[in-house]
């Protein structure tokens, strides 16, 4: 039985909490320092209200005040479950304790630039313990394709750890995996990590696929005959993955497996980036869409434009990356999506 710290009560944080919890171990998740309603909620109701499913009773919720007491007790594994936005804040929190050299599990996906270069999530975490002082630290990233209600509820979900280190993720995968949260391991944690932040961004490309099609059929027609589109935009967004990835030193084997393709294929499917695809495919602007369809909607595939769309640009043209860089100029400049058909690579 394993004690297992989550930094976030959000519903992945929360969903990873229920293999762990059929498995015996005891569960602790914190709220951010903005959830501390949200945590009364959920132990007033007894579940989360978004996930369907009720919450076991060896995993509990509690406000950030009482994160320091909740780490320095016995702790195996601490699992960050914030948005992007929040790995420094997660950081500094774990930072100020003596504890940051615990076995640490991201399941945050996105993408950051420092000095002008792009970092993984796992980087920054290292560097920004660093710069309290902590040098040795123990930091694995998690990919693959997991919608958290699925997770919650039980559904068969694969999954992939990476770590520099393979023995430490599989030691992870043992404690949590279960007859249903099938985890395999990799030691490329530059290429998992970037193909969980970028799919994002191409799955909004994908999820425009029905509205491109508004252009020459009636509605009613597009809404059966958008797969052809669907499709092509999904072959190419693999294409431009596999370049990106590459050039960031990671593996083209990743990208085609479950971090890249596989959580491709989910997130498109009918998620926030997807929902946000069929607006701007539709020929709405991203602000207008944001504003009037998406409001209080987190959009992880425009936030990590917002990250790191300048400095793609600066390193990619049109013909390299149509689709990336299509998708960068309607978030960035405001422009209505235009796909660049002919710089698709067959």
């Amino acid at each position: 039985m394993a004690n297992i710290l989550i930094l976030g009560a959000g519903s992945m944080g929360t969903a990873f909490a229920i293999p762990c919890s059929d498995n015996n171990h005891n569960i602790t998740i914190i709220g951010t320092h903005l959830e501390n309603e949200f945590v009364d909620k959920i132990n007033s109701l007894k579940k989360h209200p978004s996930l369907e499913c009720k919450i076991p009773k060896n995993v509990s919720f509690k406000k950030y005040e009482n994160f320091k007491e909740s780490i320095n007790k016995s702790i195996d594994l601490i699992v960050v479950a914030v948005s992007s936005k929040g790995i420094e804040w997660a950081s500094q929190s774990i930072g100020r304790t003596s504890h940051a050299q615990i076995p640490i599990l991201i399941l945050t996906k996105g993408l950051a630039i420092n000095n002008n270069n792009y970092e993984v999530l796992v980087h920054k975490m290292e560097r920004l313990f660093k710069k309290n002082g902590i040098y040795e630290t123990n930091i694995s990233a998690a990919g693959g394709p997991c919608l958290a209600k699925g997770l919650a509820n039980r559904a068969h979900t694969s999954v992939i750890f990476a770590n520099r280190d393979i023995k430490t993720v599989k030691k992870i995968a043992k404690i949590v995996e279960t007859d249903y949260y099938h985890i395999t391991t990799s030691n490329d944690v530059v290429g998992v990590e970037v193909c969980a932040a970028i799919k994002n961004i191409f799955s909004m490309v994908i999820g425009a696929a029905e509205g491109l099609c508004l252009s020459s059929n009636l509605k009613d027609i597009s809404k059966k005959n958008f797969l052809n589109t669907a499709a092509a935009l999904l072959q190419q967004s693999i294409y431009e993955m596999i370049i990106f990835t590459e050039k960031m030193g990671g593996k083209k084997e990743t990208v085609i497996g479950l971090a890249g393709i596989g959580d491709l294929y989910v997130s498109a499917d009918g998620g926030r980036n997807s929902k946000m695809g069929e607006f701007l495919g539709q020929g709405m602007t991203f602000k207008k869409a944001k504003s009037e369809k998406m409001l209080n909607d987190t959009v992880e595939g425009a936030d990590l434009i917002m990250e790191i769309g300048l400095k793609v640009k600066n390193d990619y043209n049109s013909h390299e990356l149509p689709l990336m860089i299509s998708m960068i100029n309607t978030i960035l400049v405001e422009k209505k999506l235009i796909v660049e058909w002919k710089n698709f690579k067959s």
